[in-house]
C-alpha cells in the first residue's frame, strides 16, 4: 500500500516541512555545542585536567550554585504569575484586551532597554522605586548594591521582561480547554476552584510543560540584566554561569575554560529539563 493510500505523509513531504527547522537546529544549536566540546577538551590538556580546573575554580563553583538557586527561585515565580494573569485575563472582565497588551509590551522591548530603565529606577537612592518607598515611610533600599537584594532585583527585572510571553501562551491553552467539560463540571455543582484544578489544569499540561521547559532554558541563559546592572556582583551574588562564561572568554581570554563552562551549562539544562519532564508524567499522559 502506498503512503498516499495509507494516509501517511511521504518522506519528501516530511523533508520539505521539517528540513528547514532541523537544519536551523543543527546550525544554531548542535554545531556550536560540538564546537564548544572541541574547544574545551580538544586541546593539549587532558579531559581530566580541564575538569580538575573547573572543580578547583571557586568562581565556577559559586556561579553554578548561584545559577541553580536563581532557577529554583525564578521559574516557579514566573510560571505561577503567568498562570495567574492568564486565568484572570480569560475571564469576562472589562478591559482585558488592554491589560493583555500592557502586560505583553515588555516582551517587545529589547532586554537591554528594560535593564537600563530598571537600573535607573533601582540603582540610585533617589530613583523611582526608592522615591515611592520614601513617600510611604520606608527607608531607601540598595537593591542592586546589596548582596542580599541584588539577585532578587534581577528576578524582578527578568520576570518583567518574560512573564508577558508565558502569559500569552497559557491564555491560548486556557482558551483551548473544552467548554463542554467546564459546563459539565458546573452542572455537577463543582465550584470555580474545583473546575480549575480538576479540569483546566490537567488540560493545560502540554502548554505548562512547554512554558516550564522554555522558561527554564531562558533563565539559564539570562545575561543582559546581569551584565548591564551588576556585572556579577556585589560579592558574586549575581554571578550566573552565563555571565561567568562571558567573563572567562572575553575578559580573561581563557576560551578553553569558557568552552568547558558552556558544556557544563548545557548538561545542567538537560538534566533539569529531563527531571521536569519526568515529574510531569509520562509522555502519553500529556
Amino acid at each position: 500500500m502506498s503512503d498516499a493510500a495509507s494516509g501517511r505523509p511521504r518522506a519528501s513531504t516530511l523533508t520539505l516541512f521539517l528540513g528547514p527547522a532541523l537544519a536551523l537546529l543543527v546550525i544554531t544549536r548542535l554545531a556550536p555545542f560540538a564546537v564548544s566540546i572541541k574547544q574545551a577538551f580538544g586541546g593539549d590538556e587532558s579531559v581530566g585536567a580541564v575538569l580538575a580546573a573547573l572543580w578547583d575554580s571557586p568562581n565556577f563553583i559559586d556561579s553554578v550554585g548561584t545559577t541553580l538557586w536563581f532557577s529554583l527561585l525564578i521559574n516557579p515565580f514566573q510560571i505561577a504569575l503567568a498562570l495567574g494573569l492568564a486565568v484572570v485575563l480569560t475571564q469576562k472582565l472589562p478591559g482585558t484586551g488592554i491589560l493583555r497588551t500592557l502586560i505583553f509590551i515588555p516582551v517587545a522591548v529589547p532586554p537591554a532597554v528594560s535593564a537600563i530603565v530598571w537600573g535607573l529606577a533601582l540603582r540610585n537612592p533617589d530613583g523611582l522605586v526608592n522615591g515611592v518607598l520614601s513617600a510611604v515611610g520606608f527607608e531607601p533600599q540598595p537593591f542592586l548594591l546589596s548582596p542580599e537584594q541584588a539577585l532578587w532585583s534581577i528576578i524582578v527585572i527578568a520576570s518583567w521582561i518574560g512573564v508577558g510571553y508565558w502569559m500569552v501562551l497559557l491564555i491560548a491553552g486556557i482558551q483551548d480547554v473544552p467548554r463542554d467539560l467546564l459546563e459539565a463540571g458546573l452542572v455537577d455543582g463543582a465550584g470555580w476552584w474545583r473546575r480549575f484544578w480538576h479540569i483546566t489544569v490537567p488540560a493545560l499540561r502540554r502548554p505548562l510543560l512547554f512554558v516550564l521547559v522554555a522558561d527554564t532554558v531562558a533563565n539559564f541563559l539570562l545575561f543582559v540584566p546581569v551584565q548591564l546592572l551588576t556585572r556579577g556582583g556585589p560579592d558574586g551574588s549575581t554571578n550566573l554561569l552565563m555571565h561567568d562564561i562571558y567573563r572567562q572568554a572575553f575578559v580573561y581570554g581563557d576560551r578553553q575554560f569558557a568552552a568547558a563552562e558552556v558544556v557544563v551549562l548545557i548538561l545542567l539544562m538537560m538534566v533539569v529539563v529531563g527531571v521536569q519532564m519526568r515529574l510531569l508524567g509520562p509522555e502519553e499522559d500529556l
